[in-house]
This record gives C-alpha cells, structure tokens and sequence, in this order.
C-alpha cells in the first residue's frame, strides 16, 4: 500500500484551524478548507510512485481490479475528503448522470471553455456525496414541508415575504416550491437586498429556529440565497452521523468538521450564497422539488466491528472501524481499490503507522492488515 500526500485546498469558507489540529500542526492564518484524497486531475494525491493519477494510468486492473475497470473504466471513481466549513459555503445542487451527460455535451457543442465562469458542466458525470460528522455538523439538506417553510418565513414579520408565505400556502407542494424558489432568485436585486436586510435584522432578534438565517446573511448580505435557505430543512449532526445528498437535492454545509466522499465530478449548480454564476433556468430544471426529511444516517454494523454507512450508488462506499486498545488486527483486504484514512488514534496500516489525517491507498486485492487504537475510515466502490 502507498502512504498518500495530499493536497489542502485554501477555499475561502475554509476553517484556519480545523484539518491543522486535526493533523497536530500549527495553523498558518489561512483557510484550509478540503484536504483531497484520490485521483481528481485537480489536486491528485502524491505517493513514492507518483501521483495517484500516474500510478493507476501505468496498470488499471493492477490498482483497481478487473470488476472496478469493467465498471467504471480505468479511473478511481470517487474522492476523499476532510471538510473543515468555518464558514457556510454556497446553496448548491447537483445533476443526475444523464442530466450531466446532457449538459456536458450540450455546453461541448455550444464550444463553452471548460474554465469559462458561466459554465454548469466540467465533466459527464454525476456527484453524489457522503458527509460523515467528526465534530458537530450544521447544514442544510432537502426542503422543509411548504406549510413549515410558510410559518418560518411568516414570523419574521416582513410585508415583502408574504407573497411567498401566501404561495407556498396556497399551491401544491412541488408547485408550491418551485414557484417561490423561482420567484427569489429572479427578484429585483435591489428590492432583494432591501428583503435580505430586513430579514437579517428580523433573524438577529428571534434567534432560536432563525438564528442559522442570521449566520447566513452576514456573510451573504443582500444574497437572495438567505431566503433560499429558509426553505431548507436545517441539520446538526453530531459526530459520527451523516447525510447522503442525492442528485436534484438542494444543500449547503454551514460549519463543522467531517470526512466527505463523492463520485469524481466538479458538476455544480449553484441556488445562491455566492457571488459566482447562478444558472435559475439551469438550476430549475435540476432541482428537486420534494419535501422531506433530510434523512440522517447512522453506521450500520458489519461484520468483523466495520460500520457501513449505506448509500444507494455504487461509485463509493465508506465504512469506519473503530478500534478499542488491545482488539486483535482487522485484516480489510478486498478486491477494490481502498483509502484508508485515521481520523483519531494512532493505528498501523501494513508498515505505515497512521495518525489523525494520514492516509493510505491499498491496490485492489493488496493485503490490508490495521491494528492500534483509534478511528480509520475505508473508502471504496461497489463492483
């Protein structure tokens, strides 16, 4: 197995001190937002051997095992992360894979740059995530029930969310949403910013259920994505619970730190909370326009103490062991490729000795022996 080095990604809703103590090293005074562990081209993590990238392009079914490639083709089809949000990050949704696959081929014939900011699609395939809670978690996940939403909306006391409070009211729930998300986000933008101030200032003094919005509009001031949110189901996870965030589910992850994991895609829409690009016809077509509950997961035991937490995609599946002192050696060999990522403890993975943040990534097949006390993390694929 190879030890991993891996790239820290200084976004700017970064927490400065999050993944620095979590390695045990000083912080530097700026974000450190992701730390990514995988083969994304954007940031692949290093090995003796080279990138992760280079290593599997040299002999994919060595590396990924002949079911992986046969599924996925010759590519590492998910991405490890450590999320560390000291600041929330931006309303977004994501595509289902043949809406990607549309899009994508839709923005290469209209000769859209990769890079161009109006961008929607940076690849064909689609993003469904994982986060797992290591401290507690605030996000916001799927949309609340239109009556609930209504209420939430109505007690701030502001005449220019009524007409959203009488629609959501009023229509049937799918109407309901898509009706007022619409009408938010292609709003006047000056007589947004006037509905953003008054509802700040509406939030800063009820505090309880609204006090998450207050956060939100001082570092989005003026953001039609504040009254966006609100029609979002809010989320603490303590550690260890998780969220599985489907295509067409509106979300944002507001602060706390975790492990996340995702299929190989940069493809985001993004509702708002942002100054970059926000595509509504894009984004209208995309989303989901369903209440519910946000559906926080919890690990479900396995055998030989690995605790799954179970998602409905075969691109990744992540699984923690922990280890009391003194347990007996769990032997985690399998026939896929695996990170194994120590989040507490100090555990031995082969000859590597893994403290919180370090990582390894095990060949499909590779003998894959831990032993110690403390937390790892598995992530692999279905095939």
């Amino acid at each position: 197995m190879d030890r991993l080095d891996n790239t820290i990604r200084p976004y700017a809703w970064g927490s400065p001190t999050a993944i620095p103590h979590l390695l045990g090293v000083e912080p530097t005074g700026e974000p450190q937002a992701e730390m990514w562990m995988g083969a994304h081209p954007g940031a692949p993590s290093r090995t003796g051997r080279g990138t992760l990238v280079e290593v599997i392009e040299a002999a994919p079914e060595r590396e990924l095992g002949e079911k992986a490639v046969a599924k996925f083709g010759p590519r590492l089809p998910f991405l490890l992360k450590l999320l560390a949000a000291g600041a929330p990050l931006s309303l977004q949704v994501h595509p289902d894979l043949t809406q990607a696959k549309e899009g994508y081929a839709d923005e290469e014939r209209r000769c859209i740059p990769i890079d161009a900011p109006h961008r929607n699609y940076k690849d064909a395939n689609h993003k469904p995530e994982l986060i797992c809670a290591l401290t507690e978690f605030d996000g916001l996940c799927g949309f609340r029930d239109p009556a609930r939403a209504a209420d939430l909306l109505d007690a701030l006391g502001v005449d220019s969310l009524k007409p959203y409070v009488d629609l959501l009211h009023a229509q049937p729930e799918e109407a309901a949403l898509r009706e007022v998300l619409t009408a938010i986000l292609t709003a006047d933008p000056d007589e947004m910013a006037r509905t953003v101030a008054a509802t700040t200032a509406a939030c800063d003094r009820l505090g309880g259920d609204h006090a998450p919005y207050a956060v939100l509009a001082h570092h989005y001031p003026g953001d039609p994505g504040v009254i966006a949110a609100m029609l979002l189901n809010h989320v603490r996870l303590q550690p260890g619970e998780a969220l599985f965030l489907g295509a067409g589910i509106p979300h944002a992850y507001l602060s706390g730190l975790g492990v996340e994991i995702m299929a190989n895609s940069d493809n985001v829409l993004r509702c708002g909370l942002t100054p970059k690009h926000v595509d509504v016809p894009e984004l209208l077509r995309i989303v989901r326009f369903e209440s519910g509950d946000p559906g926080v997961l919890r690990p479900e035991a396995a055998p030989d103490g690995e605790e799954v937490y179970e998602t409905p995609i075969d691109e990744f599946r992540l699984s923690r062991h922990v280890l009391p002192e003194g347990a007996p050696a769990h032997d985690l060999t399998l026939t896929t490729p695996q990170i194994l990522l120590c989040t507490a403890g100090t555990v031995r993975a082969g000859e590597h000795t893994l403290t919180p943040g370090r990582s390894v990534f095990v060949p499909a097949g590779e003998k894959a022996e831990v032993s110690g006390t403390g937390t790892v993390f598995r992530a692999t694929v279905i095939a």
